[in-house]
């Protein structure tokens, strides 16, 4: 009945704006004219997983039915903000002299316009198109149609905290952020107020700020609005609310918020007290995201806007992308520092090559505190041509840290940044020329998604993944199609500590580095490591990480773990472990006999599992920090709640490949050509 009555109404809907627009098409204005020639139309929720997986990045060619239905095709002229029509003067003066915007991006030309409307918006869109932009100019516009008196700056007097018009929710605190000053920019000439809430963030101080400034557009993640809005001391309410955006939906999914989402929709106004404007964009459609549209937009009132053009090449299948299958874990930082090194200076030396900027993704916290640590020491030890900038953005660290690191890095002409999964989508950093991962990611989409960081705007980029050996059979099943070229120019990548073999310039380096970093963060990451695999692939990974601990590190044995922690771990078999049930000294690790000790120092035996369930976090913050706990989803929240403990990555047993022959069905020997999945 529910899927009848949606045909009808669409079928209705499309007969009357199609009649509409025809009556009108003399009258339009010439910006209005421009965008009804884009083909748009109100399509029904179960029409809208079709056309979505016409445009997703693996589809298949799509129906001729499904094109029809969803043509993106771009207007013939260009549309500039200043031909729009409804759009108050004082928001249209900070577009186009304060962030000096004159023409509008595809996206937002066929976005802002059907939004402006009043209709529900279902938006497929990608990040780094202007969606920002297409989704709060109409809700700014919305909130002042609704009460003209917040056109004019006087109105930020009479602001409060329980007069929140609009809401915006972002899956991460620094998109979150970043959205947030974008809205204040567009509203310096009104009397809108602008505030966000974010994990991460005192709370209190928050609601300080709320309550002395007042509140008219509140940018939020799903778990402090939640906490928020039930809390009834905290004063926030949203009687009249005027529109809600969902920006990156299918990110809030991922990451678990469907809960948060359900319960945030049941304590606003309801439909039937308040009209209210929903805009749900998303770079993706899966089917979670259309079940979150049924609860969220009106039926009998929506538009689906396609924003990617049918016959674009996506960022994945532009950009260069090169793999480099290293022998252990004990050659992955000299050869990620290796092809750091080796980008800079070609850089450098080639005046009409643009300066270096890379992002480097690690699978856990503790991996980029590590690289954090590693990058600062190599800037501080100023060795020649090691000078480069690096920052790093992990949940250990507070809000406004990782804030400010966001902020220099993409203001840096040439840099680094070492991150999680939380930069990798939404997040918007200029200039990126290297994207470069570190073992193989949690899923496709991810590795998808951080490639994605560069080759924006139309600008040249490329991809590199460095893989350990324990990891390509998993690298093989989860990249297969994908356009990857096996690259071994990196003399680092296949050097044979264990055996004694020759150390690379490197190698020294990096082993010098190991030398001073903090036993604690190396023992954090020794055991973040047991939380990336499963199953029968434990025993392997322990065993390399093991030799790393040695090798690599320089240290006389691993970092001591109890007996009950390798039985709770399933690493009874695994060679080289050090089993310990008794207190031992830090210096016994290692050879750098400074006093900082092992994170397991003086700790019972069984602490070491607990505390890798408190550092191995898959995101933004599997505990994130927020004022209350919360059991968190698998793959954590970004800002509340638990992490678990242990990945269920599907691994298997198949061996390896280039560089290194092996693995329980063998591998594909050193002389495998450029194609990564010939077997």
């Amino acid at each position: 009945m529910f899927r009848n009555s949606l045909r009808r109404c669409t079928a209705s809907a499309r007969s009357a704006a199609s009649a509409s627009l025809i009556s009108q098409t003399r009258t339009l204005p010439i910006a209005s004219r421009r965008i009804a020639s884009i083909p748009s139309s109100i399509t029904p929720l179960n029409r809208i997983a079709s056309i979505a997986r016409a445009y997703s990045s693996e589809a298949p060619a799509a129906q001729e039915e499904t094109s029809a239905t969803a043509r993106t095709t771009s207007p013939d002229e260009t549309v500039k903000f200043t031909d729009l029509d409804g759009i108050h003067p004082n928001i249209l003066r900070a577009i186009t002299h304060e962030l000096n915007y004159d023409e509008m991006t595809p996206v937002q030309a066929k976005t802002i316009q059907p939004a402006l409307k009043g209709t529900d918006i279902v938006a497929q869109a990608k990040t780094g198109t202007g969606k920002t932009i297409a989704f709060l100019l109409p809700l700014l516009q919305r909130m002042i149609n609704e009460d003209p008196s917040l056109a004019n700056r006087g109105a930020r007097r009479d602001a409060h905290s329980g007069d929140i018009r609009g809401i915006v929710l972002s899956p991460t605190r620094e998109l979150a952020e970043q959205i947030a000053m974008e809205a204040r920019r567009l509203v310096k000439n009104t009397g809108l107020v602008v505030q966000s809430a974010v994990g991460g963030t005192a709370k209190r101080q928050m609601l300080q700020r709320t309550r002395r400034e007042g509140c008219h557009l509140l940018i939020a993640t799903p778990g402090r609005l939640n906490d928020l809005l039930q809390d009834p001391t905290s004063g926030i309410d949203a009687p009249n609310l005027a529109a809600l955006v969902l920006d990156e939906a299918d990110r809030m999914l991922d990451v678990g918020f469907e809960r948060e989402l359900n319960e945030i929709i049941g304590l606003l106004p309801k439909q039937g007290e308040k009209v209210r404007q929903t805009v749900l964009v998303s770079a993706t459609i899966p089917d979670t995201v259309i079940r979150l549209a049924r609860t969220m937009v009106r039926a009998n009132d929506f538009e689906f806007v396609q924003t990617i053009p049918e016959n674009e090449s996506l960022t994945h299948e532009k950009v260069p992308q090169r793999i480099v299958a290293v022998s252990s874990w004990s050659n992955v930082f000299p050869s990620l520092f290796e092809l750091i090194d080796r980008e800079h200076a070609k850089a450098a030396e080639d005046p009409s090559a643009r300066p270096f900027k890379a992002i480097v993704y690690f699978n856990t916290t503790a991996l980029v505190e590590l690289a954090g640590e590693m990058g600062f020491e190599r800037r501080r030890s100023r060795i020649e041509g090691r000078h480069l900038a690096t920052y790093s953005i992990q949940s250990k660290l507070s809000q406004m840290q990782r804030q400010k690191a966001a902020d220099m890095f993409r203001k840096g002409k040439e840099a680094v940044l070492f991150s999680s999964d939380v930069t990798a989508r939404g997040m918007d950093f200029p200039d990126v020329t290297h994207v470069i991962q570190v073992d193989v990611p949690r899923d496709r989409e991810s590795y998808i998604h951080r490639l994605g960081r560069t080759g924006r705007q139309g600008k040249e980029g490329e991809g590199w993944i460095i893989v350990p050996h324990s990891s390509i059979s998993s690298a093989r099943k989860m990249l297969k199609g994908l356009p990857l070229t096996q690259n071994n120019s990196l003399e680092s990548a296949d050097v044979d500590l264990a055996s004694g073999g020759e150390l690379t310039p490197a190698h020294q380096h990096t082993k010098n580095l190991f030398a001073v970093m903090p036993k604690q963060v190396l023992a954090s990451t020794y055991t973040s490591m047991f939380g990336m695999v499963g199953g029968d692939k434990m025993n392997t990974v322990a065993e390399e990480v093991n030799d790393w601990a040695v090798h690599g590190w320089g240290w006389d044995a691993p970092p001591s773990v109890s007996r009950r922690w390798v039985s709770l771990m399933g690493l009874t078999r695994a060679k080289g472990m050090n089993i310990s049930d008794v207190r031992r000294d830090a210096r016994s690790h290692g050879r750098d006999r400074d006093n900082q000790g092992s994170r397991f120092d003086g700790q019972e035996s069984g602490d070491a599992f607990d505390s890798m369930r408190n550092n191995i976090r898959r995101d933004d913050g599997g505990r994130g920090r927020d004022t209350r706990g919360g059991s968190g989803s698998r793959w954590g929240r970004n800002d509340r709640g638990g992490g678990n403990s242990g990945s269920r990555w599907d691994r298997d047993n198949r061996g390896g490949y280039g560089r290194r022959n092996g693995g329980e069905d063998g591998g594909l020997g050193s002389n495998m050509d450029n194609s990564f999945y010939v077997r």
